[in-house]
């Protein structure tokens, strides 16, 4: 796997450089082909809190995590723990969707609240009503929610309206 590693605002030494590759090594098991695969770390410091954001695009899907810490290297152990998870609770789904791009013949222990089947509980069908940017997020804001959809006037397709973590908002527009 080849890794692109960059810090905001943090110098990246080499010994942290070599703690990122050692860890993202334990990655390379699950992937055929791993030397293919470029994965994007970056690693930002906010107040007091070492933040790492680990994106590892395939062909066929994207594996991301972000965690935050006051150790950065405690932040690396936990954002492996976590791309590892995503990929033990996900690998039936993904090995029978993609089964040239990733691999699960390592032996994975297995977590059994991790097992479960994910299920859709709740099906939804909405009406949009057309409405600029502005008003959709008085909509999400009454509603309480951390996302809207809505049919945009100003860019004359169906959009997606969130709540960032930082408190701003993002956009998707469904073209």
């Amino acid at each position: 796997m080849e890794l692109n590693i960059r810090g905001d605002k943090i110098t990246v030494t080499k010994s942290i450089k070599d703690y990122i590759t050692e860890k993202m090594e334990r990655l390379n098991k699950y992937f055929e082909g791993s030397k293919n695969i470029k994965a994007s770390v970056i690693i930002r410091v906010r107040n007091n809190e070492q933040i790492i954001e680990v994106t590892v695009p395939t062909s066929k899907f994207t594996l991301r995590a972000e965690e935050k810490h006051a150790d950065l290297y405690a932040a690396i152990d936990l954002v492996m723990d976590k791309l590892e998870r995503q990929i033990r609770k996900n690998k039936t789904r993904l090995n029978d969707r993609y089964k040239n791009v990733i691999q699960f013949d390592v032996p994975v222990e297995n977590d059994e609240d991790e097992e479960e089947d994910l299920k859709i509980v709740k099906r939804k069908n909405i009406t949009t009503k057309p409405m600029d940017e502005e008003e959709a997020i008085l909509q999400m804001e009454l509603l309480n929610h951390d996302f809207f959809v809505f049919k945009n006037v100003d860019e004359e397709c169906v959009s997606v309206m969130y709540k960032r973590r930082d408190g701003n908002y993002g956009i998707i527009n469904v073209k």
